[in-house]
């Protein structure tokens, strides 16, 4: 498996953020080819230190990296990543790695 993590950086405002990302991204990203599962996280995100400086993280499943590549460059992945410039204010980091159970 490969996940994709997008940490996504505090708002300018957190409200028209959320309103975007679940009634537009969400329904969006869930059509790119290739997704297997889509969590984001809930409530306040924490460190062990205190709060971490993140608004949202979601993580998408894939079966492998190449899925994710292929994802990408289809059309619906490309109209995702479009979308994202159009309501992360705050930035948003993307980190992709294959996974193995341990």
């Amino acid at each position: 498996m490969a996940t994709l993590i997008v940490l996504y950086g505090a708002p300018r405002d957190a409200v028209a953020f959320d309103a975007h990302y679940f009634e537009k991204h969400v329904p969006l990203a869930k059509t790119i080819p290739g997704l297997r599962r889509y969590e984001v996280s809930h409530g306040p995100i924490g460190t062990p230190g205190g709060p971490a400086p993140y608004h949202l993280i979601a993580t998408l499943t894939f079966d492998d990296a190449a899925a994710i590549q292929a994802a990408f460059a289809s059309p619906q992945g490309q109209a995702a990543a479009a979308d994202v410039q159009t309501f992360a204010t705050g930035g948003a980091d993307m980190l992709i790695f294959e996974t193995r159970e341990v």
